[in-house]
């Protein structure tokens, strides 16, 4: 597992460039698109189960649903930030994305830092040191476990349950 690491305010045309948007649209078209305005080695090294880590205001400008596709087809684990961007923060669950709000893990994170994830128990541990965050909902998880939200409502209707 590999951290990538950023600063504040990366929004949506830097993790996926608007030039692709009407030309892109399944994750395989969108994945090595990824960040290659910022960084050009994302694409080519992300490995499934991967985090990816920024300051303040993540996922802000545009409200396109490529940037979520591309970073969940690619695998990335969790986006761990100080704070997200409400649009990218919607349609991150909806795809199942996990977003966790870390400030202090973020701060504390140098590159080479072990780093574990607890995302059921609220916890994250940089070079050895824990943070706690708010656990997420069990709805939240549960669409994420589905895979996103419509097949987490698929799922759901078949059972019959609301």
């Amino acid at each position: 597992m590999k951290v990538w690491k950023y600063g504040d305010d990366i929004n949506t045309d830097m993790l996926f460039p608007g030039k692709y948007t009407y030309t892109c649209a399944t994750a395989e078209e969108v994945k090595p698109h990824l960040l290659e305005d910022l960084d050009s080695e994302f694409a080519g090294g992300v490995s499934a189960g991967d985090i990816l880590m920024a300051g303040t205001n993540f996922g802000c400008g545009s409200s396109r649903e490529q940037p979520v596709l591309g970073l969940k087809a690619v695998g990335i684990s969790a986006v761990v930030a100080k704070s997200f961007a409400r649009i990218f923060y919607r349609a991150a669950i909806n795809q199942g994305l996990v977003l966790i709000e870390a400030p202090d893990a973020v701060d504390a994170y140098k590159d080479g830092d072990d780093l574990v994830l607890d995302v059921e128990g609220g916890s994250i541990t940089v070079g050895g040191k824990a943070f706690t965050f708010p656990a997420l909902p069990p709805e939240i998880l549960a669409i994420r476990d589905a895979g996103g939200l419509l097949n987490y409502a698929r799922a759901k209707l078949e059972a019959g349950t609301k």
